[in-house]
């Protein structure tokens, strides 16, 4: 019968570890193992060691001290900045692009370069702004639709210069919050379907289309005598700053962009010599 190596045989040997009395040499305790169980204890204590370092970083607040991890807080402060950044960058874009198309709508001249040139201030390429097919036929049609559609109303109107002009509604809907200067609600929120189409209230010129943080897509219109009407929400924009638009004419499609929203819905507001108005009181909604 072939003989085991003697290095195999060793490991499964029997040791014993005791413990005396260093007085009375009398045994205390004592305990019987061999090198296979030593290796096998130790090997486990190993293990359970590694896998409890690494569910200790990955789970506890620990990971914040190894390279390469940041904190919730750290990344909330990150995100924040990164979309104060956009913000601010994005004003600047609307400051530029509202100053050229009011000083060009002021003298007379065509503004059509103004996104061209606010794209150009901030290094964006200018986007491809051709409707399609479709968006062109949807917008044949609503002004088919809404061209006899005047928003007249039999009720009492305060008095004013405006007072007797007729305004387009600029989409059907429900009124869900209105006019408020006091909670700094300067217009009214129409609830509709989503994606209705929105059309301008008066014929005027683009003086802002752009995206903002706060109200997502917005638009302005100067209008004759002062007027300026503002569409905020959209989920799309059908013109660009500096185009004339007709009244009754599709501008934009109902959304639900921005931060302070809780739905589809139009956000309108009217303004009269830089002033708020409540456009109720014009509008037969």
């Amino acid at each position: 019968m072939a003989r085991k190596p003697v290095s195999k045989r060793k490991i499964f040997h029997k040791y014993r570890l005791v413990f005396f009395n260093d007085k009375t040499f009398e045994e205390v305790w004592h305990l019987r193992v061999n090198a296979f169980t030593l290796l096998s204890v130790a090997g486990t204590l190993c293990l359970l060691l590694i896998f409890g370092s690494m569910a200790l970083v990955m789970f506890t607040p620990m990971r914040e001290l190894v390279p390469g991890y940041f904190s919730e807080k750290t990344k909330r402060q990150l995100m924040e900045t990164v979309m104060r950044l956009d913000s601010v960058e994005n004003e600047i874009v609307l400051r530029d692009k509202y100053l050229y198309a009011l000083q060009n709508t002021l003298l007379g001249k065509d503004s059509v370069t103004t996104d061209t040139l606010a794209m150009q201030t901030v290094g964006h390429e200018q986007p491809d702004l051709n409707l399609s097919e479709q968006e062109a036929q949807l917008r044949r049609e609503v002004e088919e639709a809404e061209k006899f559609n005047f928003a007249l109303s039999n009720a009492p109107r305060p008095e004013g210069s405006i007072s007797n002009v007729h305004f387009f509604i600029p989409v059907k809907g429900i009124i869900s919050a209105k006019f408020d200067p006091a909670r700094k609600h300067l217009g009214i929120d129409l609830v509709t379907q989503p994606d209705a189409v929105v059309v301008a209230t008066l014929e005027g010129t683009v003086i802002l289309a752009e995206w903002t943080l706060s109200t997502g897509y917005v638009m302005h219109i100067q209008h004759p005598d002062n007027l300026v009407s503002a569409y905020k929400h959209n989920a799309n924009l059908l013109r660009k700053a500096g185009d004339k638009v007709k009244a009754g004419e599709a501008i934009a499609i109902v959304g639900n962009s921005g931060e302070i929203t809780t739905g589809p819905h139009l956000h309108f507001e009217l303004w009269y010599n830089g002033h708020a108005v409540n456009p109720e009181e014009y509008i037969l909604f």
